[in-house]
């Protein structure tokens, strides 16, 4: 079963994906080997007994050691060689799985994301999908602002949302697929931070377009705000920018309906809009 398995792996691009992740473990085992002899001075090197010795229980003990201790670089020099070595064990399986781990705590998101895709594209029914889904959010989501961006009080709201839309997406996907995951309640809370960045971007973008004349571009971005993240905070914003740039063009009738909506939900009575409408100059311009 398993010689069947490699021929028909061949003709898949993943298997060539696969080999070079062997030969890439073969080669840190190498240095690895290396380096201890010089350092320790001795084959017997409990680190060396584990890599060329041990079963795969044992491999994959000394990784899930390596990553409470937070070394992640010898963890997945561990995971790697247990996944060479023994490839189709339940051993392996879950080491595909500490890898996403150990690729994300270790700063290497790419990693983290192709292991994760991996590892559902190679196990689509397997029950800890909603784990990869989650690590995939993780990578994706875009976190506090650090230190310099607090020091010279970046406004969060004009900068582009980058990643965020993807983590937002990919959250919204574990909480649809998997509802029942334990990742849900905090995926949930990171879609809520995310939901009022998205909002509050589109806000800054339809502010851009009011103060160039770009009315209809300005009520594009500020609808998209209240239909797609409703509930966030930045949306009481959005329905001003669409009350007054309704008004400007010219249709009384819809400004009138953001801003009964600002009052229901809100209690915000709008400030008296222009009497005529403006010219309409929509400038094409480049986000």
């Amino acid at each position: 079963m398993h010689r069947g398995n490699s021929k028909l792996s061949q003709t898949n691009p993943r298997f060539f994906k696969k080999m070079n992740r062997v030969f890439s473990c073969l080669d840190s085992l190498v240095i690895l080997i290396a380096g201890s002899l010089v350092l320790a001075g001795c084959v017997g090197d409990r680190r060396l007994q584990i890599m060329q010795d041990a079963g795969p229980a044992e491999i994959y003990q000394a990784g899930t050691e390596a990553v409470a201790e937070n070394n992640f670089t010898t963890a997945l020099t561990y995971f790697e060689v247990l996944e060479a070595r023994f490839p189709f064990s339940n051993y392996a399986r879950q080491a595909q799985l500490d890898m996403i781990y150990a690729y994300f705590r270790g700063n290497r998101m790419e990693q983290a994301i192709d292991a994760a895709d991996e590892f559902e594209a190679e196990n689509p029914t397997h029950p800890r999908v909603d784990y990869c889904l989650y690590m995939k959010g993780l990578v994706y989501f875009d976190r506090e602002p650090d230190f310099l961006e607090r020091f010279f009080r970046v406004n969060m709201s004009e900068r582009p949302p980058s990643d965020t839309l993807e983590a937002f997406n990919t959250f919204q996907e574990l909480l649809q697929r998997f509802p029942e995951s334990p990742y849900v309640p905090d995926s949930r809370e990171r879609m809520i931070f995310l939901r009022n960045r998205l909002a509050a971007y589109e806000n800054y973008v339809a502010d851009y377009y009011i103060e160039r004349g770009a009315y209809i571009a300005a009520i594009n971005r500020a609808k998209f705000a209240v239909e797609h993240y409703p509930g966030a905070p930045a949306i009481e914003e959005s329905l001003v920018t669409l009350s007054r740039a309704y008004a400007m063009i010219g249709m009384p009738d819809l400004a009138s309906d953001a801003q009964r909506v600002l009052e229901v939900n809100f209690g915000i009575e709008t400030p008296p809009q222009p009497a005529s409408q403006v010219e309409i100059l929509e400038l094409e311009i480049e986000e």
